[in-house]
């Protein structure tokens, strides 16, 4: 694996480049009209430019670019497609999202546009060789089998970041947080060689990492630009690959560290829970929308909504969901980095369901005192 000082480089590569690009791609946006107007949905008050993954997205490719340039990356390039794969299908998903910024693409169109992507990563062997499961051993999926997994994982991160991004700098702070503490998970797994290398999932987690940070300045409320779907569903392909292609290909075989976090529930259950406020407000928007027969009709009943009904500001709502997630990023990397506390894991697991059904269930009344 490269070194991680060679990988930080990276990383602020892809932030520099994000934080320089996206007052252009501000400019740019409300000479062509790519502006969102404000409804009953929204919470902001005036037309803003919606299509900042754009800058993103061009950080991406630039950032590997220079990795590619770069000496140091070469066994992770050579004679291998994934990375030229992780490229391609990151420019697609942004493609796709992009699409529905400007013409506001129907649910079936961009899930048959997510799914095409994702067929873009299995064809260039982007995908998860295998993953443990709690208490049930390992399962290896066929060459049938790896297709479907690989786009379940994809459409679910995707739909996990889309629908969590409703308020300034909400999703790009979740995303950079969760990014970095998986980012650093993977190290650690690399250094009890866990992982073979060459592995690009570490360097697309800190890709991820910069493009969020390099954008956060301009998106921090009161919000310059908006990520825009095209941007929402570029990072969750770029939490989907780098989680798929650590925690799928973690060494399913080695005893040593049997009882430690990637042992105690699975490597694939790690990035479920640091990004759990977002998953779980995915599966109870759709366990609600099924409810009402509304899946493709957007509400204001996700999370951030709740908080700020029950009185919080914007600001404060986003910085709360920011230190939820760092918490749980906490709880897996601790026992990651210190081999002691892996009980931790399924306490958290339940906390957080228990504290999410509280926030979310369908019943909830507003607290107008």
């Amino acid at each position: 694996m490269p070194p991680t000082s060679a990988l930080l480089v990276i990383g602020a590569v892809a932030m520099g480049t994000t934080f320089v690009l996206t007052p252009v791609v501000i400019v740019i946006a409300r000479r062509m009209g790519w502006v969102v107007e404000p409804d009953a949905r929204r919470v902001h008050t005036k037309t803003m430019p919606d299509v900042g993954g754009l800058a993103m997205v061009i950080a991406v490719v630039v950032a590997m670019g220079v990795a590619r340039m770069w000496d140091v990356f070469d066994p992770m390039f050579a004679r291998n497609s994934e990375p030229t794969g992780v490229v391609v299908a990151a420019v697609a998903m942004y493609a796709v999202g992009f699409i529905d910024d400007l013409r506001e693409l129907s649910a079936p169109a961009k899930v048959a546009g997510t799914i095409a992507v994702g067929m873009i990563l299995v064809t260039m062997g982007v995908t998860m060789y295998y993953f443990r499961l709690p208490w049930l051993g390992v399962f290896v999926p066929g060459d049938d089998w790896m297709p479907l997994v690989t786009l379940i994982w994809l459409l679910l991160m995707t739909q996990a970041i889309n629908l969590i991004d409703g308020l300034d700098g909400l999703a790009a702070g979740i995303v950079a947080i969760a990014a970095g503490a998986f980012f650093l998970y993977s190290l650690r797994l690399s250094e009890l060689k866990l992982i073979t290398p060459p592995n690009v999932g570490p360097l697309v987690a800190i890709i991820t990492v910069g493009v969020c940070v390099g954008f956060l300045p301009w998106n921090f409320n009161p919000a310059r630009i908006f990520m825009g779907d095209g941007g929402a569903l570029l990072l969750g392909l770029l939490l989907a690959v780098s989680t798929s292609v650590v925690g799928g290909r973690a060494d399913p075989t080695d005893q040593k560290y049997f009882g430690q976090t990637w042992f105690f529930l699975a490597p694939m259950l790690i990035p479920i829970l640091i990004l759990g406020v977002p998953i779980f407000d995915t599966l109870f928007a759709i366990l609600r929308r099924a409810r009402t027969r509304t899946l493709a009709t957007a509400d204001r009943r996700h999370l951030h909504h709740r908080l700020i009904e029950m009185g919080h500001g914007p600001r404060r709502a986003v910085v709360i969901l920011w230190c939820w997630t760092a918490m749980l990023s906490g709880v897996v990397l601790y026992p990651a980095y210190t081999g002691k506390g892996s009980n931790l894991i399924p306490l958290a697991f339940g906390m957080l369901a228990l504290l999410m059904f509280t926030m979310l269930h369908p019943q909830i009344r507003r607290n107008r005192g």
